[in-house]
Protein backbone atom coordinates (compact mmCIF):
# COMPACT_ATOMS: atom_id res chain seq x y z
CA UNK A 1 0.00 0.00 0.00
CA UNK A 2 1.36 3.41 -0.95
CA UNK A 3 0.58 5.99 1.66
CA UNK A 4 2.84 8.72 0.32
CA UNK A 5 5.21 8.84 -2.63
CA UNK A 6 7.44 11.58 -4.02
CA UNK A 7 9.62 11.46 -7.12
CA UNK A 8 12.16 14.30 -7.04
CA UNK A 9 11.95 14.16 -3.24
CA UNK A 10 13.04 17.08 -1.14
CA UNK A 11 14.40 17.12 2.40
CA UNK A 12 11.10 18.48 3.70
CA UNK A 13 9.33 15.31 2.47
CA UNK A 14 11.39 13.10 4.79
CA UNK A 15 10.04 12.33 8.26
CA UNK A 16 12.61 9.96 9.77
CA UNK A 17 15.60 11.90 11.21
CA UNK A 18 18.15 9.31 10.09
CA UNK A 19 16.82 9.33 6.53
CA UNK A 20 16.90 13.13 6.61
CA UNK A 21 20.53 12.92 7.73
CA UNK A 22 21.27 10.46 4.90
CA UNK A 23 19.69 12.88 2.42
CA UNK A 24 21.82 15.74 3.83
CA UNK A 25 24.95 13.58 3.46
CA UNK A 26 24.07 12.72 -0.17
CA UNK A 27 23.28 16.37 -0.91
CA UNK A 28 26.55 17.55 0.61
CA UNK A 29 28.55 14.99 -1.40
CA UNK A 30 26.92 15.96 -4.69
CA UNK A 31 27.85 19.64 -4.32
CA UNK A 32 26.89 21.44 -7.53
CA UNK A 33 26.46 18.18 -9.46
CA UNK A 34 23.12 16.50 -10.08
CA UNK A 35 24.24 13.51 -7.97
CA UNK A 36 27.41 12.25 -6.28
CA UNK A 37 29.37 9.20 -7.37
CA UNK A 38 29.92 6.04 -5.35
CA UNK A 39 33.52 7.19 -4.83
CA UNK A 40 32.17 10.23 -2.95
CA UNK A 41 30.34 8.03 -0.44
CA UNK A 42 32.24 6.69 2.57
CA UNK A 43 30.44 3.98 4.57
CA UNK A 44 32.21 5.19 7.72
CA UNK A 45 30.38 8.50 7.32
CA UNK A 46 27.08 6.59 7.34
CA UNK A 47 27.56 4.55 10.52
CA UNK A 48 24.45 6.24 11.91
CA UNK A 49 22.27 4.35 9.39
CA UNK A 50 24.47 1.66 7.82
CA UNK A 51 22.32 -1.26 9.02
CA UNK A 52 19.32 0.31 7.31
CA UNK A 53 20.80 0.92 3.86
CA UNK A 54 21.09 -0.95 0.61
CA UNK A 55 23.54 -0.21 -2.18
CA UNK A 56 22.83 -1.58 -5.65
CA UNK A 57 24.43 -1.46 -9.09
CA UNK A 58 22.18 -0.41 -11.96
CA UNK A 59 22.37 -2.84 -14.90
CA UNK A 60 20.80 -2.01 -18.22
CA UNK A 61 19.11 -3.75 -21.17
CA UNK A 62 16.94 -4.72 -19.40
CA UNK A 63 16.99 -2.50 -16.31
CA UNK A 64 17.97 -4.67 -13.32
CA UNK A 65 19.66 -4.19 -9.96
CA UNK A 66 22.54 -6.08 -8.34
CA UNK A 67 22.47 -5.63 -4.55
CA UNK A 68 25.98 -5.07 -3.21
CA UNK A 69 24.88 -4.34 0.34
CA UNK A 70 21.72 -5.27 2.23
CA UNK A 71 22.07 -3.72 5.69
CA UNK A 72 22.03 -6.03 8.70
CA UNK A 73 18.96 -4.41 10.26
CA UNK A 74 17.06 -4.71 6.98
CA UNK A 75 18.06 -8.38 6.60
CA UNK A 76 17.01 -9.07 10.19
CA UNK A 77 13.63 -7.37 9.78
CA UNK A 78 12.84 -8.97 6.42
CA UNK A 79 14.15 -12.45 7.22
CA UNK A 80 16.29 -12.71 4.06
CA UNK A 81 19.70 -11.56 2.86
CA UNK A 82 20.11 -9.90 -0.54
CA UNK A 83 23.79 -8.88 -0.43
CA UNK A 84 25.51 -10.28 -3.51
CA UNK A 85 22.20 -11.12 -5.22
CA UNK A 86 19.99 -9.66 -7.91
CA UNK A 87 16.92 -7.74 -6.78
CA UNK A 88 15.04 -10.33 -8.88
CA UNK A 89 15.79 -12.79 -6.06
CA UNK A 90 13.75 -10.86 -3.49
CA UNK A 91 11.35 -13.60 -2.33
CA UNK A 92 8.08 -11.62 -2.27
CA UNK A 93 6.90 -11.02 -5.88
CA UNK A 94 4.58 -8.08 -5.15
CA UNK A 95 7.15 -6.30 -2.97
CA UNK A 96 9.91 -7.11 -5.50
CA UNK A 97 7.88 -5.44 -8.29
CA UNK A 98 7.15 -2.37 -6.15
CA UNK A 99 10.82 -2.08 -5.16
CA UNK A 100 11.95 -2.38 -8.78
CA UNK A 101 9.49 0.32 -9.89
CA UNK A 102 10.65 2.68 -7.14
CA UNK A 103 14.35 2.18 -7.82
CA UNK A 104 13.69 2.53 -11.57
CA UNK A 105 11.89 5.83 -10.94
CA UNK A 106 15.01 7.24 -9.24
CA UNK A 107 17.16 5.99 -12.14
CA UNK A 108 14.77 7.48 -14.72
CA UNK A 109 14.43 10.89 -13.04
CA UNK A 110 18.06 10.96 -11.80
CA UNK A 111 16.64 12.34 -8.56
CA UNK A 112 15.84 11.18 -5.03
CA UNK A 113 12.65 9.16 -4.55
CA UNK A 114 10.79 9.03 -1.23
CA UNK A 115 7.81 7.01 -0.03
CA UNK A 116 6.01 5.90 3.09
CA UNK A 117 4.39 2.51 2.66
CA UNK A 118 3.07 -0.58 4.36
CA UNK A 119 4.18 -4.16 3.81
CA UNK A 120 3.60 -7.49 5.51
CA UNK A 121 6.49 -8.90 7.58
CA UNK A 122 6.04 -11.98 9.75
CA UNK A 123 2.30 -11.88 9.03
CA UNK A 124 1.96 -8.35 10.42
CA UNK A 125 1.64 -4.95 8.80
CA UNK A 126 4.88 -2.97 8.93
CA UNK A 127 5.01 0.70 7.97
CA UNK A 128 8.28 1.92 6.52
CA UNK A 129 9.81 5.02 5.00
CA UNK A 130 12.17 4.66 2.04
CA UNK A 131 14.62 7.12 0.47
CA UNK A 132 16.29 6.19 -2.83
CA UNK A 133 19.31 8.28 -3.78
CA UNK A 134 20.94 8.03 -7.23
CA UNK A 135 24.71 7.84 -7.72
CA UNK A 136 26.67 8.43 -10.93
CA UNK A 137 30.30 8.22 -12.01
CA UNK A 138 29.64 10.52 -14.97
CA UNK A 139 27.19 12.86 -13.27
CA UNK A 140 24.59 12.10 -15.92
CA UNK A 141 23.63 8.41 -16.02
CA UNK A 142 22.71 6.67 -12.75
CA UNK A 143 24.92 3.63 -12.17
CA UNK A 144 24.09 2.90 -8.51
CA UNK A 145 21.33 3.58 -6.00
CA UNK A 146 21.79 4.19 -2.30
CA UNK A 147 18.60 3.20 -0.48
CA UNK A 148 17.71 3.97 3.12
CA UNK A 149 14.77 2.15 4.71
CA UNK A 150 13.44 2.81 8.19
CA UNK A 151 10.64 0.83 9.78
CA UNK A 152 8.26 2.37 12.28
CA UNK A 153 7.34 0.16 15.22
Amino acid sequence: MRLLEHANARRTDIIDPLLRRLYDYWNEKRGERRMPSRADIDPLDMRFILGSVMLADVLRAPLRFYVRLHGTELARRSGYELSGKMLDELPQPQFRALTHRSWAKSVETRAPFHAIRDRILDGRNARYEVLILPLSRTGDEVDMVLVGIRYRN
